[in-house]
């Protein structure tokens, strides 16, 4: 496995790339209150390597795209978990989306991440960041929007230190994260990221099965341990 990756280079799965981040990120496996936070659902078996290696809980960080009615692939801003919407003026003015509008979204958009945290966090609390060092994981980076939404919330959270870890980003997300991140941790940094799936030669969908099954697998790992 190489240490040093080139832009030949294609990680065999997530799996193997949350492998690598994780042998990058070592030095944090020796501080206190760290958590890894995964976006779902490709972020999830990133995570859960990095975890595991690091001896530290996993769980997840959801970011919800509030998409313009009748053009859901325009944001006009997202809802994050345990945040507070975040809302495009520039946007919803240019359309000239009304409160009521915008409001409907948000509650929808809402109620479909309560659904999904209450499905992955399988009865388990959420974790309490204040103070703590996050490790926000994803599976890649082609525009660090949602990533970025998800720094910007867990600032805001009281978080102490906000580490992107992702295999493979292109240049300006890495260039936006780092102006919010305490750090940034890529594996590649290709000039061209047409798209994340390019750089892995196996890139599964994910369902939420799958998701639930690495989380509960991650936590029995951790319990089992603290119990050894």
């Amino acid at each position: 496995m190489p240490s040093n990756l080139d832009n030949t280079f294609k990680f065999q799965d997530r799996t193997e790339a949350g492998y690598i981040l994780a042998n990058r990120l070592k030095s944090y496996a020796r501080l206190g209150d760290v958590f890894v936070l995964a976006l779902p659902p490709g972020g999830v078996p990133v995570g859960a390597e990095i975890a595991r290696a690091l001896g530290v809980p996993l769980s997840v960080f959801i970011v919800r795209k509030l998409g313009v009615p009748g053009h859901r692939e325009l944001a006009m801003g997202a809802v994050t978990s345990g945040g507070s919407p975040l809302i495009n003026p520039t946007v919803t003015r240019r359309l000239h989306l009304s409160k009521t509008v915008v409001d409907s979204v948000v509650r929808r958009e809402t109620r479909e991440l309560a659904r999904s945290e209450h499905l992955y966090n399988r009865e388990r609390p959420a974790p309490d960041v204040r103070d703590k060092i996050v490790i926000l994981a994803d599976d890649g980076a082609a525009t660090g929007s949602s990533l970025s939404l998800a720094v910007q919330t867990l600032r805001q959270q009281g978080a102490a230190q906000v580490v992107v870890a992702v295999p493979v980003a292109s240049p300006p997300a890495i260039a936006q994260l780092s102006k919010i991140a305490d750090q940034v941790v890529c594996l590649m940094e290709p000039k061209k990221l047409v798209a994340v799936s390019r750089w892995y030669q196996e890139f599964d969908q994910l369902t939420e099965r799958s998701v639930c099954e690495i989380l509960d697998r991650s936590a029995g790992e951790k319990t089992g341990r603290k119990s050894a």
